[in-house]
């Protein structure tokens, strides 16, 4: 007798939740992602114990027909798809067929629906089907999941804590309502609520309702396209950081997608405004024709491919460095507000932050109203947070708390940037601890520290030296002698024609030596060696070798050599003329590390420090 044998429809759904369904986000992701594909206007997230005891998602949507209740939970069964070819134009979140078998193959599920002429209700058990009947014909979808895992207790073992899986949850959440506007979400925990949008297509009004008011004032708009790709979004002010790329949001057709090289792209976008080891938080949306992407990687689909990548990824970069060259990025010095003392939530310990809107708290269930009067109730909350939210939101320009929202660039509008002055003409008037300059002019004073503003001057002068062609030379009376191990001198060996691209030329001396006899005219004086022997250290410890990316840190390298140190005093006359060579440079906000060289204090925040206005 054969060996082979084809497994049970049971088993087998069992294996593939073990794709689709890793923890409650990934329910919650693949449920709500249903409701977005179904056209609902509300989608309510209620979960209890972060979804490990129930998770309940409502909506408005199109509901499902009756005779599609029970053929929903099959495998590979969907509406989303109908042929071969409806593989290579996806425009749904959805098409697998995968998530609604997946779950209840390891849950406890029931399932209200309805298409405002016929309903349905279904409770099934580790996919095994209960209870059918009738229900009653509220457009939408109620879908309620207790005991998530309990058929599987090696999975449920190795969940996080409660606040881990939580913070997984509102970021599937965050993500979706950053990608559907459009959509009213509201997201409650043990009946708190967590988030709340209102549904009205302003992304700058979720992304408050994420980041909160503060973050919201210190976006940039933008907006591009090219003839495969329109990109557009919001990106944070250079000042505005995160210690990792958790607040990079890439959206592709309203899918929110994990993807390396676009975040790369983003952050290169941002060159040299971002200090070491600190990501910028950017939402990033980019619409495109569904051929040029294949979204049928992984069962998440949080993974993509793009048939013009390298294209996409110039076109990212490019227009986030065009949007920082419009701006002025001087930051100001904040006086901060009198913290109030609120309660703890488990808020302060989701992977996002954000601020939760006041929601009239949710009814038992025996007082809940039907779901239309329902949204008609929720809608007049709203109308009255906006009247109240929108002194503080969207609130004159004059006021102390506006949130100032410039429209993107059109690309049809003539370039203005040779008319804008990104840093205006300083006087200089002292020094402080012989490291910070002191400038006014009337708009306020201005704290500059001495050495970033060298260090970003002497290397955009650096950087156009190491990329000259053929490097003037000066030849030297006694070469440099260097030695290094087996290893290294093979890697340098290898990569010879780099260093000489950089104007460095090594001869073989001995057995793990070079000499050099010669060196570029610009290097600084006296540190030839160092230098030398910093940029071959450079290329050793280099994982991947590049050109571009050795002579970026070969100009980042001198110029932090060369630049005036800390504790070092000037004449007033010197100040001023590196406040006006400052001012010449193409990024004068940050040193090549992204520290800020520029803070802005106006003169209303001096006389507000001092009471001299309340």
């Amino acid at each position: 007798m054969g060996r082979i044998h084809q497994l049970n429809e049971s088993l087998a759904n069992k294996i593939a939740a073990g794709e689709v369904v890793e923890r409650p986000a990934s329910v919650v992701k693949e449920l709500v992602e249903n409701a977005v594909d179904a056209n609902a206007t509300v989608i309510e997230i209620d979960l209890e114990e972060a979804g490990l005891s129930a998770i309940r998602i409502r909506d408005n949507g199109d509901g499902i027909e009756t005779e599609d209740i029970l053929l929903a939970f099959s495998r590979h069964a969907t509406s989303k798809i109908q042929n071969e070819h409806d593989l290579f134009r996806i425009r749904t979140l959805g098409f697998r067929g995968e998530a609604l078998p997946s779950i209840s193959s390891v849950s406890k599920i029931e399932v209200t629906t309805s298409t405002g002429e016929t309903g349905a209700y279904v409770k099934l058990e580790g996919g095994e089907v209960l209870e059918q009947k009738p229900a009653p014909l509220r457009k939408g979808t109620d879908i309620h999941i207790t005991e998530l895992f309990y058929n599987t207790p090696a999975r449920l073992k190795y969940l996080k804590t409660i606040n881990t899986e939580l913070g997984n949850v509102t970021d599937i959440v965050n993500r979706l309502a950053l990608s559907h506007p459009e959509i009213s979400f509201r997201l409650r925990h043990n009946g708190k609520p967590l988030l709340k949008t209102n549904g009205k297509g302003d992304v700058i009004q979720v992304i408050a309702s994420i980041y909160g008011v503060g973050m919201a004032k210190k976006m940039l708009p933008f907006k591009e396209e090219s003839l495969d790709f329109k990109i557009e979004g919001w990106a944070a002010l250079p000042e505005m950081t995160r210690a990792s790329r958790n607040y990079i949001s890439v959206l592709v057709n309203g899918r929110y997608i994990k993807n390396y090289a676009i975040a790369r792209a983003i952050q290169a976008g941002y060159h040299t405004l971002l200090p070491i080891g600190r990501f910028p938080i950017v939402l990033l949306s980019i619409k495109m024709d569904p051929v040029l992407v294949d979204v049928n990687v992984h069962p998440s689909k949080q993974e993509v491919r793009f048939s013009k990548e390298q294209e996409l990824i110039e076109l990212i970069t490019r227009v986030l460095k065009e949007l920082f060259k419009q701006q002025s990025l001087i930051p100001g010095g904040e006086i901060k507000k009198p913290a109030k003392v609120r309660e703890t939530s488990e808020q302060t310990q989701f992977t996002f932050d954000f601020q939760s809107q006041p929601v009239k708290a949710s009814l038992p269930e025996a007082e809940r109203l039907p779901f239309k009067e329902q949204e008609e109730e929720l809608r007049g909350i709203e109308e009255v947070q906006e009247e109240k939210e929108a002194e503080c939101f969207y609130a004159r320009p004059d006021t102390e708390d506006a949130i100032t929202v410039n429209e993107p660039p059109e690309k049809s509008q003539a370039p203005a940037t040779a008319e804008i002055e990104r840093v205006p003409s300083l006087d200089a008037i002292g020094q402080m601890h012989g490291t910070y300059i002191l400038a006014q002019n009337e708009n306020g004073l201005y704290i500059i520290d001495q050495h970033a503003a060298q260090e970003r001057i002497k290397y955009e002068f650096f950087k156009e030296k190491v990329g000259q062609v053929e490097p003037e030379l000066q030849e030297l009376l006694m070469p440099l002698t260097l030695e290094y191990s087996t290893d290294d001198k093979i890697k340098i060996l290898e990569n010879k024609i780099l260093l000489e691209d950089l104007g460095v030329f090594l001869e073989e001396f001995g057995r793990n030596g070079f000499i050099a006899r010669s060196h570029p005219v610009w290097f600084p004086k006296g540190q030839e060696q160092e230098i030398i022997e910093d940029m071959i250290e450079q290329l050793l410890e280099m994982k991947k070798v590049s050109l571009k990316k050795l002579r970026e840190e070969a100009a980042i390298l001198m110029s932090c050599k060369k630049s005036i140190k800390a504790n070092h005093y000037l004449r007033k006359e010197d100040m001023q003329q590196l406040l006006e060579d400052l001012r010449k440079t193409n990024d004068p906000f940050t040193c090549p590390h992204g520290r800020p060289i520029i803070i802005h204090y106006t003169t209303y925040e001096m006389e507000k420090m001092f009471k001299r206005v309340m």
